[in-house]
């Protein structure tokens, strides 16, 4: 176990290096993303914490703002607490909402940074049951206007894939297509921002044949060049193996799962559902520490 974790952090470490020191400029590593391990302690599954000691890493080697955006189904509290009191880190994390999901204590709108490092811990607790339009439409109204804010100079994502409907952790309603459409958002960003400088990992997924190497193919194929078209097939050797070694699962025949994910925009004063208001109280939180409106709906 302890090769095997040091080995990922490593993986993590070495994608981290190669986009500050200009060698590449997006790195990915899919079994990265073990973002609840604390300093002193393994937790949730995760015995180090990659991201925090690649971010660490990105700082002694002089970045000096570095945004994490954390889309896994699970707050990332070991993250947000190694950098909750340092201004150079900005940690944003969409996530099912504590009060019903691990690990329950943290992950909360009022939780937003330190003495000093204020507005730089964001949290976006979502209801269970949200699908892609709930999902999307929190991502664009918070995430875009906190990075652009911040403007820092490397983005680090987990994509984690377990907001998927499937995932059996969870209770989020994402599908694989909702996801992809993630993944090109954080791309967007990274393009418009900080000139590329993108490093992401994988993280939580535990629908192992149904979602999570469909969707971290998408990761891969959104940050190394083209998307993938989402009518895709999957490869016959892998849908054998899967049928192989899972046998009674359904496999899936292509790479999406018949939606399209819809492109709905936050807007203040309408009425609010209960994703609405999740949205709402944390931009209440935390865009007034950043000089932006927290009732204007432009992302």
């Amino acid at each position: 176990m302890y090769e095997a974790s040091a080995r990922i952090c490593g993986a993590t470490l070495a994608a981290a290096e190669a986009v500050w020191n200009g060698e590449t400029t997006r790195a990915v590593n899919v079994a990265g993303g073990l973002h609840h391990a604390m300093a002193a302690r393994a937790a949730g599954f995760c015995v180090f914490n990659d991201p925090a000691v690649a971010i660490a890493r990105l700082l002694d080697r002089g970045a000096q703002r570095v945004a994490y955006v954390d889309i896994d189904v699970h707050h990332g509290d070991g993250v947000q607490t190694a950098f909750y009191n340092d201004p150079r880190v900005l940690t944003i994390s969409l996530h099912e909402t504590p009060l019903a999901l691990f690990p329950y204590a943290t992950g909360f709108p009022d939780e937003i940074g330190g003495a000093g490092a204020e507005g730089t811990a964001v949290n976006v607790a979502l209801p269970p049951g949200t699908g892609d339009a709930g999902w999307l439409r929190a991502f664009h109204a918070v995430v875009p206007s906190i990075v652009r804010a911040y403007a820092p100079e490397v983005l680090f994502t987990q994509c984690g894939a377990d907001t998927h409907r499937l995932d059996p952790l969870a209770d989020l309603r994402l599908s694989v297509d909702g996801q992809r459409a993630a993944y090109l958002e954080l791309r967007a960003l990274a393009d418009e921002i900080c000139d590329g400088r993108w490093i992401a990992t994988g993280g939580g997924g535990y629908a192992l044949v149904e979602v999570v190497p469909r969707a971290w193919t998408h990761l891969l194929a959104v940050a190394t060049g083209d998307a993938l078209d989402p009518d895709t097939p999957t490869p016959p050797a892998w849908r054998k193996l899967a049928a192989d070694r899972c046998p009674g699962t359904e496999i899936p025949a292509t790479m999406t799962d018949g939606v399209t994910p819809a492109d709905e925009r936050w807007a203040p004063g309408t009425t609010p559902d209960p994703v609405d208001k999740a949205i709402l109280a944390t931009r209440k939180a935390v865009f007034p520490l950043h000089g932006l409106d927290p009732h204007d709906g432009r992302d």
